[in-house]
């Protein structure tokens, strides 16, 4: 049925009106005001069926259907916009008979309808949008650990800002393709948008520069973070502390500051140990061979202790070292022989990546003694059972200390003051 014929019908009772003594103006608004609330309701009743029935046909197709986007899509309410599209052709095939007597009225009617026009156009593509997200997310894993987010919402304002220049260009006429009028829409949208395009500038570099992904263990010591990254989006890097704390990281920082990723040491062969135990100066000495021989009791040194004594006392003989004093000639340490246990300790470590590097280093004295650093990694590189491993080494080497005539350094106490 076209429009006149329905323009007939819809004066009918305006005219039914008139006939019978009312003034054709009130006849007229009553008649308008009628129009208007039956296909009020009628549009809302075609809004109901017709949501209701796409939903479940929707939902029908998504159950035969073997892959899982659809399913996405109901999620997103994506059945529920399309469906609004029925009542408003059906309200936009009416407008100008409702109000052919009022064109003001009409033309505020219409820009409205417009606006939402345009909004449910734009919602209908964040759904889209967010489907594709989401499924991408789950179906391929490479890119799980990507921040799609962030380019999901770039494509949002950007919809945003077409949805706005469309309604600007049809409600105006007035025409968006100047270059006066891009200059200053781009001003406008640098200023309001400067955030948001650093952002995404910055998740372009975090993607293609493979930076930081979703799941790295990061550490931003500026903004106290510490944990698991959980979220990178167009703004903002949620990271979750190893207190269930969330700490938000502007994404901009990522390229602008420095910060440490954890993700090369989880995704290598082992997790490194490095620490250092601090000697007293002034318990390392020469050993004499009554010591030497005590020493030879510990099985992991003494084959190292008897081929050096043998390689010391051939030099000393060849040499004529006069050895009534120890410091001549060539001698073995309480220290040099402790380095040498820690080496093999760990060697015989099975927790420790021998594949990897491993060793047991003189750095140069400090006013806190002597520090003898452990550098080896552990195969574990679970956070708890990695403390676990490096303690357990530790906890040896320290109780190992005396029994090689060594002494740890530790700063006097109350108590050591009171002795004195």
């Amino acid at each position: 049925m076209d429009r006149e014929t329905l323009l007939e019908y819809s004066k009918l009772f305006q005219k039914y009106l008139v006939d019978n003594g009312m003034d054709e103006q009130w006849a007229v608004l009553v008649n308008t005001i009628l129009s208007v609330v039956t296909v009020a309701l009628v549009v809302g009743l075609v809004d109901l069926i017709a949501r209701k029935l796409i939903v479940q046909l929707f939902k029908a197709f998504s159950n035969k259907t073997t892959t899982t986007f659809d399913d996405f899509l109901a999620k997103s309410n994506f059945p529920r916009f399309v469906a609004h599209f029925i009542p408003l052709g059906i309200f936009w095939y009416l407008l100008p008979i409702l109000f052919a007597d009022y064109p003001f009225i009409k033309k505020v009617i219409l820009v409205i309808f417009q606006i939402y026009l345009v909004a449910l156009c734009v919602l209908v593509f964040r759904s889209i949008l967010r489907s594709t997200v989401n499924y991408l997310r789950q179906k391929n894993e490479n890119f799980g650990d990507k921040p799609l987010e962030s380019y999901s919402q770039v494509l949002m304002i950007f919809a945003w800002g077409a949805g706005i220049f469309i309604l600007v260009n049809q409600l105006t006429g007035y025409s968006i393709q100047s270059l006066a009028t891009l200059g200053a829409a781009s001003a406008v949208i640098l200023l309001i948008f400067k955030d948001t395009i650093l952002g995404f500038v910055a998740s372009i570099q975090v993607s293609i520069n493979d930076i930081v992904r979703i799941g790295d263990w990061i550490t931003f010591s500026k903004y106290g973070a510490d944990g698991y990254v959980t979220e990178i989006n167009l703004a903002t890097v949620r990271v979750q502390n190893f207190d269930n704390t969330y700490t938000t990281i502007p994404t901009y920082s990522l390229i602008s500051d420095s910060f440490q990723n954890w993700r090369g040491m989880q995704e290598a062969p082992g997790r490194r140990i490095k620490r250092s135990l601090y000697i007293k100066q002034n318990s390392v000495k020469f050993m004499n061979p009554d010591e030497l021989e005590d020493l030879k009791k510990i099985s992991l040194i003494k084959p190292y202790i008897e081929h050096r004594e043998k390689e010391v006392s051939r030099f000393n003989k060849q040499n004529e070292i006069d050895k009534s004093l120890l410091v001549n000639g060539r001698n073995q340490t309480n220290l040099g022989i402790f380095r040498k246990y820690a080496d093999a300790y760990l060697h015989e470590n099975p927790a420790i990546n021998k594949d990897m590097f491993l060793m047991v280093r003189h750095h140069p004295p400090t006013d806190k003694g002597i520090p003898i650093e452990i550098f080896c990694f552990s195969f574990d590189k679970k956070w708890e059972n990695y403390e676990h491993i490096q303690a357990d080494i530790f906890d040896h080497l320290i109780a190992a200390v005396p029994y090689f005539g060594l002494e740890l350094f530790e700063s006097p106490t109350g108590k050591d003051f009171n002795r004195l």
